[in-house]
């Protein structure tokens, strides 16, 4: 008797991964490329309103707003993928070990990176990253930089974390499974699948230094799965961009 035929992975959850991320690219393009230069100044200044077509709002609206959707289908929790509070204590901790042992490294590669960058050819420099000019460091806080502390964890971090490692990464699982334990966290295909279409996302300003997000993303992707809920990648995107905004500041005045 020949063995029973192994069942097909459920695809299902791909397509809705795809299809949603597409929706939400796609609607952050149009608001980058059409509608803010064409409508955004009509709002400024407007209460409620100013800033309303920018992209990163649009972006904002699109990572909460579309898993949501997809969850009251069938009848599910933004709890259900890892936006929650409970266990906050274990969450803090991984978070603040993460944040000690990568920063600093992230630091010394940064100074080291735009010490050389004068010294590379004008066409892979510009691959390589936004800067122009040779780097003169003087300690300097970025402008309202409290504002953008609120900004980046509940604006950018938040919204971009529960799309991608709280809705995606947890769906795609179901396609892929979880796949081999890296460093006591599953780190299969849909793991790198997620990682993946997080930094292909971040092409709506098609720069290819923006694919080096790809990188930090591996440890968004690691917290979510060690941890098993949101906050501690979470405030750890945000520090990593708080972070690049100390050190643009510092070295080029931004």
């Amino acid at each position: 008797m020949s063995a029973a035929p192994t069942p097909l992975p459920d695809r299902e959850p791909l397509r809705e991964c795809l299809a949603l991320w597409a929706l939400a690219i796609g609607g952050v393009a149009l608001a980058r490329w059409l509608l803010d230069p064409l409508f955004g100044g009509l709002l400024d200044g407007l209460p409620l309103l100013d800033g309303l077509l920018h992209a990163k709002t649009v972006a904002a609206i699109l990572f909460l707003y579309l898993p949501v959707l997809a969850m009251k289908r069938r009848d599910e929790f933004p709890e259900d993928y890892g936006l929650r509070l409970s266990g906050l204590g274990p969450s803090l901790r991984l978070y603040g070990w993460m944040a000690l042992a990568t920063l600093p490294v992230y630091t010394a590669g940064y100074v080291g990176f735009v010490a050389l960058l004068p010294h590379l050819p004008g066409r892979l420099a510009g691959l390589l990253g936004p800067y122009a000019g040779t780097a003169h460091f003087a300690f300097r806080w970025p402008k309202r930089f409290p504002l953008a502390v609120v900004d980046q964890l509940l604006v950018v971090a938040l919204p971009e974390e529960f799309f991608y490692r709280g809705y995606l990464q947890a769906r795609l699982k179901l396609c892929f499974g979880p796949g081999p334990r890296r460093f006591g966290a599953p780190m299969g295909t849909a793991f790198w699948l997620t990682q993946a279409l997080f930094a292909l996302g971040h092409l709506v300003e098609p720069y290819p230094w923006r694919l080096a997000v790809f990188f930090p993303a591996i440890l968004f992707g690691w917290l979510r799965e060690k941890s098993g809920a949101l906050p501690a990648g979470i405030l750890y995107h945000a520090s990593c961009n708080l972070l690049v905004m100390v050190l643009e500041a510092s070295f080029f005045g931004r």
